[in-house]
């Protein structure tokens, strides 16, 4: 029997509207045989958390532009933890600041990917960092 695919909920939290990099990494993820689902632009963290929990993912990717990473992905962790899916791995991109990183990761983020990383280097993570729940 083969394993199930990894399903990933990709989601735009907040007022970010640029959306094409975020739907090269979902068609990218599509492309390389994984489940994606795409929630869209203009999402609450509480909307992700409930599409993630419905969805029954694996992982969360997060596309962020706005400057609101430090409060919007630790807000979806939580929301994730309310939901008793804090075991879902929490991956993102867009920019952030270097001097960020450390403050993502000790909030739980699992992965961070910047401007100029390949879809190539973040289905790899995938594949290495995600397994069916």
């Amino acid at each position: 029997m083969p394993e199930r695919k990894i399903r990933i909920l990709i989601a735009k939290p907040g007022l970010d509207g640029h959306d094409r990099g975020v739907k090269i990494v979902a068609r990218a993820l599509a492309d390389a045989g994984h489940e994606v689902v795409y929630t869209g632009l203009h999402q609450t963290p509480d909307m992700i958390a409930s599409a993630a929990v419905q969805e029954s993912v694996d992982a969360v990717g997060l596309s962020i532009l706005s400057g609101a990473h430090l409060t919007l992905f630790p807000a979806i962790i939580e929301a994730l933890r309310s939901r008793g899916a804090g075991d879902v791995p929490v991956f993102g991109g867009g920019i952030i600041p270097d001097e960020d990183m450390e403050a993502l990761r000790a909030a739980g983020v699992a992965a961070v990917f910047k401007p100029g990383t390949t879809t190539t280097d973040i289905i790899k993570w995938v594949e290495a960092n995600v397994r069916p729940r």
